[in-house]
């Protein structure tokens, strides 16, 4: 059992560097665009409606505040891991040469979770905004075309009791009414009501047609979209000021309470709604992880990676808190119940406000822009995801097929075909509200590893270069480690687990297959890793460093 803790060398990632066959054509601030592209989108366009709803209500900004505040520690850290190992990987890499092939199995297959569900996340908001523009043009798709089997039921099932319990007002119960008949009209194959949703499939489809060509050309198309979205965000706070209800802000922090759907409670508001806020929406600041997942293809990634994972993550906070404070002085957050008067509200909260405030001209420019903008997100989000199960393939810990890159567009084609079909299968067929849980769990985990490791490799590594080092790191390490914990212990029951689920699955994949296909366990360093006699080149030096 004693070689599960086994350390990849720091010469392996020397080598591994030479041998790359990813292309270094990302510069900081293309690599800042992705850490925005990813970051903004998810928080803001997704999950302000469910945060305020399910868990905050106004007091959401706080929300913002405590995530953002439990990711600086992170981010530190994962800058200063990123000057000294420029490979992808992210955190799985970072483990791997300071604590253990054990251990970093253990958060690759965290990240794994954290992509895949931030992926299928984004796709499934995607679906809502798409729905929202073809309907701004007189277009409808079929209910059971754009709703997963989960929520169809959920909704017919609290509609049909709803209606039973009697006393409705008339705008309810039509309502209801609508979401029966929409239920009832659902195509039938074996008598068992199809449902899917069709726009997430396609849209995850349509991305990876864009990432299969190259990075370089996807990181254009990343670099627009973040421009056409920061200005919408920019719109949506200077436009949205103007239509503040400051009652709807009374209570700031509403009196805790529970919400009853379908026969479950949950707790929400008070102080508690506000971590648990911060717990749910936590995945939404995955961005600047992704960044670090593209360090094997960053000009002058020991530079560059850290400046952007940092930048990216206080331009992007500063915003979610104030869209935050906007959205919720604009809609009662108890409007966004979506088996309420507004029941797509939820998946469309920032446009929905504008709506609902009358301003429909304004409902077209943000629809359009969170449509394009969470592209962006999804791109990020599978780019990232690609290049993790790239370095885990290549230390041998999943198939070999996962390290295959395309000699001409330099990207792991196959990897990103089978992530594509998985992904978009999912999305189709699983709950928003489960799926962005899940994705928080993965993100709090890894980033408590990452705090541990860096700590880890300054002790026993003091003399590495570091282009960045973490001030105060036993403080800020500690700090990040505790309130990561503390935010797992506030997910969902079932997001908890769940995600233990995939933990001990992810203990039987390692020890039935890990272990025995790893390289480093079986001898693979003296051949596979072997680096080559000179000293690796310092790639950060006579570069000239353009996007």
């Amino acid at each position: 059992m004693a070689n599960i803790w086994i350390k990849k060398p720091m010469e392996a990632y020397e080598a591994d560097i030479k041998k790359s066959q990813l292309k270094r054509v990302l510069g900081k601030w293309s690599l800042t665009a992705i850490g925005i592209g990813a970051i903004i989108g998810g928080g803001i366009f997704v999950l302000t409606g469910t945060g305020a709803y399910y868990n905050a209500g106004p007091a959401l900004a706080l929300s913002f505040v405590v995530a953002g505040i439990a990711c600086v520690f992170a981010a530190l850290c994962y800058a200063e891991f990123a000057s000294i190992l420029p490979v992808e990987g992210s955190a799985y890499a970072y483990a791997y040469g300071t604590v253990g092939e054990i251990f970093a199995w253990i958060i690759g297959w965290g990240l794994i979770l954290e992509y895949a569900m931030g992926s299928m996340t984004v796709a499934v908001s995607w679906s809502g905004y798409f729905g929202k523009l073809l309907k701004m043009f007189g277009l409808h798709l079929p209910y059971w075309m754009t709703t997963d089997p989960g929520t169809a039921k959920k909704a017919f099932g609290e509609a049909t009791s709803q209606i039973a319990a009697g006393g409705l007002p008339l705008d309810k119960l039509q309502t209801f009414q609508e979401t029966i008949a929409n239920f009832n009209a659902a195509p039938e194959l074996f008598n068992i009501k199809l449902f899917l949703n069709l726009p997430a499939l396609v849209i995850v489809l349509f991305v990876i047609s864009i990432l299969v060509r190259g990075t370089k050309g996807a990181a254009k198309a990343n670099n627009a979209i973040v421009i056409l979205k920061v200005s919408a965000i920019i719109f949506v706070i200077i436009a949205g000021v103007f239509f503040i209800n400051v009652e709807n802000w009374t209570p700031f922090i509403p009196e805790a309470t529970t919400i009853i759907e379908n026969g479950k409670s949950e707790p929400a508001y008070g102080y508690s709604g506000i971590i648990a806020g911060a717990a749910a929406i936590f995945f939404a600041y995955v961005g600047f992880d992704a960044v670090s997942t593209q360090a094997g293809e960053a000009i002058n990634p020991k530079k560059d990676v850290p400046f952007a994972i940092i930048t990216s993550l206080v331009v992007c906070t500063i915003l979610y808190i104030l869209v935050s404070l906007v959205l919720t002085g604009m809609m009662h957050y108890t409007d966004f119940n979506p088996l309420g008067k507004y029941p797509d509200a939820i998946k469309a909260p920032v446009a929905y406000a504008f709506d609902i405030a009358g301003q429909a001209w304004a409902g077209y420019i943000i629809t359009i822009a969170a449509t394009v903008g969470l592209i962006s997100v999804l791109m990020v989000m599978i780019m990232g995801q690609s290049r993790i199960f790239l370095g885990m393939s290549k230390d041998g810990l999943i198939p070999q097929t996962f390290a295959k890159v395309d000699a001409e567009s330099g990207v792991p084609r196959k990897n990103l075909y089978i992530l594509g079909a998985v992904i978009a299968v999912v999305a189709a067929f699983t709950p928003i509200n489960d799926l962005a849980h899940m994705t928080s769990f993965g993100t709090l985990f890894a980033f408590t590893m990452v705090c541990v490791a860096v700590w880890i490799l300054r002790k026993k590594e003091p003399n590495l270069q570091r282009n960045f080092r973490v001030p105060a790191l036993p403080v800020i390490a500690t700090l990040g480690i505790l309130i990561n914990v503390y935010l797992i212990f506030n997910l969902s029951p079932e997001a908890q687990k769940y995600s233990l689920i995939w933990l001990a699955l992810g203990f039987l994949i390692y020890f039935l297959y890990s272990k025995k296909n790893s390289k480093l366990q079986n001898g693979g360093f003296g051949e596979t890793f072997k680096a080559e006699q000179e000293p690796l080149e310092d790639i950060d030096i006579n570069i000239d460093n353009k996007d």
